[in-house]
């Protein structure tokens, strides 16, 4: 079914005073409009092409046209030659393209946020956990049953289901995996709301039913992401204008300006995994105010891949387990508890969803691990996720030598290289830095800049093949007398490795550790040795 027109478009774009003209100004008769992309490649019959991007190419227009798109949208500075390959296409011309995209994205979808439930989670650290505890407790134990799911593991709508590439996808394809969500009965949507969405206007004019914040630290700053730290938290900040309800860490960073940027939303529930104790901050006038949280916990034990606390909210007070390592955890349990109260969930169906909660590659123990070496996969990649992943694997994985194998991706977030090398020697035996979807930029080169700022008297080894790095650390752990766990972090359970301009096939970490773990275990005499059978890109 058609949603909008071309006119109806035009007005709403003039009604934002982003329309520069329309082109023709009064079609003779409507002409339906059905979805947008910014994907030649995603193109379907009825949909507006937008034209983005300052590699933009007239191929592109041209191959959307082919097919099916029946009208674009573009800048003034691009429409001259774009008018000149496509002179009798329908033109929507607008002075901010990605403004203009997010506008034109939720009506051309028919607007279903209006008719679904969002949830939407942002932080520097635990979305994607967040996310996967909230989506068990929605599903009710069978997966993919009610919710649907957009972040950085995986995007499910109910109708498609895929690895993700961004955490918060180009406003053309959220709104349509939202429609998709309602067409499908896929109710509430979950989504992790990343800094980049919010900046650059991907989520503009999206209504979020709760909202999630779990923390701030510093990641992104790069030229290709954001300038600095306050770029950054600003964007984040953004969030709060989206919603009505909102979720918050009490223990989070610049707790001050968070709750300051949330004074408006109209139903806060605050949460604390350290407590109940009353938190103390000032005012941008210098007033000092408290505050209580709604959501603690108390009595958290850890256990080998599990985690339990007691959990005090307004409604209930009960013992929570939740079936994954890492103390942070806790924090994440709170915030989807807090969320799904908001949503209407009661404590059985939450206490039930958590208990059953698995997150893919999120402390995860390998089940090929022994006593003597223990695999565990994580998507930690930046230095807030490194120091809570570590000081979590300290506690509850005692007196075992600590190996890490990860990488920086390319082409962003360029003072990982600096942090995660320094942040994981003050845990680490050793360190061993390999392959995380370099991009553009040569595994040698980020590796080196990593190994530079590598204190001096923390071992380190430079493997750029993944899988062979993930081999050495089985050898080295294997060779310990002391007991050891191998930590592999940043690609999680991914299936896909950013090279160049596309993704390429590699083996799950998790898949790797096992197979090296069954080859030591067939060897009788020797070492273990990499033989190039399992081969990462």
């Amino acid at each position: 079914m058609n949603t909008t027109t071309f006119t109806e478009l035009a007005n709403l774009l003039a009604q934002h005073k982003l329309l520069v003209q329309a082109t023709p100004s009064s079609p003779t008769t409507p002409l339906p409009i059905f979805g947008t992309a910014c994907d030649s490649r995603a193109v379907r019959k009825g949909n507006l092409f937008i034209c983005k991007g300052a590699a933009f190419k007239q191929q592109f227009l041209q191959a959307a046209l082919t097919a099916g798109a029946v009208a674009y949208a573009c800048t003034a500075e691009k429409y001259p030659e774009l008018a000149a390959l496509a002179p009798h296409t329908p033109a929507l011309v607008v002075s901010d393209i990605r403004r203009a995209m997010a506008y034109l994205s939720a009506a051309a979808w028919g607007f279903p946020d209006q008719n679904i439930t969002i949830a939407g989670i942002t932080g520097t650290k635990g979305k994607s956990t967040v996310a996967y505890m909230l989506r068990s407790i929605c599903d009710k134990g069978t997966a993919y049953a009610h919710a649907s799911v957009i972040g950085s593991i995986e995007t499910y709508d109910g109708i498609e289901r895929e690895e993700s590439h961004n955490t918060t996808p180009e406003a053309p394809d959220l709104w349509r995996h939202l429609a998709h969500a309602q067409a499908s009965d896929h109710s509430p949507m979950i989504m992790e709301v990343s800094s980049q969405a919010l900046k650059y206007d991907r989520v503009l004019g999206l209504h979020i039913g709760v909202a999630g914040w779990l923390n701030i630290g510093r990641d992104h700053i790069s030229p290709n992401e954001h300038v600095n730290f306050e770029d950054y938290f600003l964007s984040k900040l953004k969030l709060f204008s989206l919603t009505n309800k909102a979720v918050i860490n009490l223990e989070t960073d610049q707790l001050d300006r968070v709750l300051a940027a949330a004074s408006s939303v109209k139903t806060q529930t605050t949460y604390s995994a350290a407590g109940c104790a009353a938190h103390t901050y000032q005012t941008s006038d210098g007033t000092t105010r408290t505050i209580v949280p709604d959501l603690w916990a108390e009595k958290i034990e850890p256990g080998f891949g599990s985690l339990r606390f007691v959990c005090h909210t307004p409604q209930w007070t009960d013992t929570v387990l939740l079936s994954m390592a890492g103390l942070f955890n806790v924090d994440n349990a709170l915030c989807a508890i807090g969320m799904a109260q908001q949503m209407g969930y009661n404590k059985q169906e939450i206490c039930d969803g958590l208990a059953n909660c698995h997150v893919p590659g999120r402390m995860e123990i390998s089940p090929a691990s022994t006593s003597h070496v223990v695999g565990l996969v994580d998507y930690a990649h930046n230095r807030l996720s490194f120091q809570k992943f570590f000081s979590s694997v300290k506690k509850e994985f005692v007196d075992r030598k600590i190996i890490a194998v990860f990488g920086c991706a390319g082409g962003k977030a360029y003072e990982r290289r600096q942090e995660l090398p320094k942040e994981a020697a003050k845990w680490c035996d050793l360190m061993i830095y390999t392959s995380e979807d370099p991009w553009n930029e040569p595994t040698e080169k980020i590796c080196a800049e990593m190994a530079a700022h590598t204190p001096a008297d923390t071992a380190y080894e430079v493997i750029t093949d993944r899988t062979a790095a993930i081999w050495r650390a089985v050898e080295v752990a294997q060779s310990f007398e002391q007991n050891s766990i191998v930590c592999l972090l940043a690609k999680g359970d991914e299936v896909e490795m950013h090279l160049g301009n596309e993704f390429v096939p590699m083996t799950p970490d998790g898949d790797v550790f096992a197979q090296a773990m069954a080859a030591y275990d067939g060897l009788q005499y020797g070492g273990l040795h990499y033989d190039g059978l399992h081969p990462e890109v």
